[in-house]
């Protein structure tokens, strides 16, 4: 796998770092080591029993159910509105009128 300086220049803006053109050229000569490394790791790996994997937690369906509850009542809510109609605040235009 080949890094380009400009695979590390965003990297290293992601990462907030600054780095020589010599830095760069060594860390991109680093990188592609050690991504051909987990390529021949990964390759002499018999990975045919293995289930691939989703999450690394193993929970599923976290997020709470969607119940309708009552809300806080419309009045209450615009009675210290300075601008209001019947339903909502009033404000001013940005985009004009």
């Amino acid at each position: 796998m080949d890094f380009s300086p400009q695979d590390i220049d965003k990297v290293s803006l992601v990462a907030r770092l600054c780095f020589t053109p010599d830095e760069r050229d060594q860390i991109a000569a680093q990188l592609e080591r050690i991504a051909n490394y987990l390529d021949a790791c990964l390759a002499d790996s018999d990975t045919s029993d293995v289930a691939p994997l989703v999450s690394i937690t193993g929970l599923a369906g976290v997020f709470a159910d969607d119940v309708v509850r009552p809300s806080c009542d419309r009045e209450a809510i615009l009675a210290n509105a300075p601008k209001r109609d019947d339903e909502c605040y009033l404000v001013p235009a940005i985009f004009g009128e």
